[in-house]
């Protein structure tokens, strides 16, 4: 009888360290496929997200910005002491399904709170003075726990930097959105700043420098989901919204400006749009219609107005417009809204007036 419980907590022990050294292989050190992430990770964070928007909806709105930024940092460090806490109990399950070979001051105890103590203790520092393995099994295991310990280390040592810098390149590019496209960016606003000297020629070539942070993005969030859930230091700017505003700008540039004229916003918008699709299947995200039109036909109508007297002259009629806006809109609009969705962020708007409010315009003290 008592054989046979040591045995089945030994192949409950040799799954849990299976398991983890797995997960923690696929999450840090495997270039993922689209929807390849591991099961244990994924499933923390969707039940921890949704418990967090719920306590975050109670609050004011740049209190509930704030703790909801939290949730990335600490949902990163809840994973790791998930892995590390159920690679121990993997560890104590397999000392004690071999006997509990450790001898301590007393001489031989068969004490499943001494396996678990000498496993932690082997692999976050170093075994304890008061236990030691006498068995050839016992020390086996202590070596490989051991490895284990550094193993992880060594990898969250290379993993955080690598995320931080992803995470900042993301930033220092939404960032520069400010000055163009304002706070909070809009598509409308970003076409009449930038095109205000050279037309839509000028607004394609500042969209082209954004075909490379949509690819970068893409693929440092399918390697790092985790980033998708840091948000940006102002309330009104974050990536999301960065990325969607681009894709509005894309949109209108194709339709508006003549053929030929502006291939870059349509590279841009090719690569910013499969980003987006990517990204909402990673978040197993159904991609759903915005519930209000972000564009009704008389803000395209005012925005068009507003165009042509900044010398920005579109290069078709009114309804060809807005018949392929439409289109065009309907491509990616879905995953954008079903991401905001799900990460708990405003879309922009297409047309919003010059505001004081710009980042860039103001401090912390006014």
């Amino acid at each position: 009888m008592v054989m046979g419980v040591r045995i089945l907590v030994a192949v409950i022990g040799g799954a849990l360290v299976i398991s983890m050294v797995t997960e923690i292989f696929v999450a840090f050190l495997l270039p993922r496929r689209v929807k390849r992430d591991p099961r244990l990770v994924r499933t923390i964070f969707v039940y921890g997200w949704r418990q967090w928007r719920r306590i975050s909806a109670l609050m004011p709105e740049r209190a509930a910005d704030t703790m909801l930024g939290i949730y990335g940092p600490l949902g990163l460090i809840v994973n790791l002491i998930v892995w590390l806490s159920l690679l121990i109990l993997g560890y104590a399950c397999l000392q004690y399904g071999g006997g509990s070979h450790l001898a301590g001051p007393g001489g031989h105890v068969v004490d499943f709170g001494n396996d678990v103590y000498f496993s932690a203790a082997t692999m976050v520092a170093s075994p304890p003075a008061g236990l030691t393995p006498s068995t050839t099994w016992a020390r086996v295991l202590q070596v490989i726990n051991a490895f284990s310990g550094l193993g992880v280390a060594a990898i969250v040592i290379g993993y955080l930097p690598a995320l931080y810098q992803a995470f900042s390149s993301r930033e220092t590019t939404v960032s520069q959105l400010d000055a163009r496209a304002g706070s909070p960016p809009s598509a409308g606003r970003l076409i009449l700043r930038s095109g205000a000297q050279r037309g839509w020629v000028a607004v394609a070539e500042y969209l082209s420098g954004w075909e490379v942070w949509a690819a970068e993005l893409m693929e440092t969030h399918l390697a790092y989901p985790v980033l998708a859930y840091f948000r940006s230091q102002h309330i009104n700017q974050n990536w999301l919204v960065a990325m969607c505003t681009v894709l509005d700008t894309c949109a209108l540039t194709i339709v508006c400006a003549p053929r030929g004229s502006v291939d870059s916003a349509r590279f841009t918008y090719a690569i910013a749009r499969h980003a987006v699709v990517d990204l909402s299947y990673t978040f197993h995200k159904e991609p759903i219609a915005p519930a209000h039109d972000r564009l009704p036909p008389e803000d395209l109508r005012e925005l068009l107005r507003q165009l042509r007297e900044a010398g920005i002259e579109p290069a078709a009629e009114v309804p060809r417009i807005e018949e392929r806006l439409a289109r065009m809109r309907a491509f990616y609009e879905p995953y954008v809204n079903a991401i905001a969705d799900h990460l708990a962020l405003q879309l922009p708007q297409w047309l919003v007036p010059d505001s004081p409010t710009d980042n860039w315009r103001t401090t912390e003290w006014h």
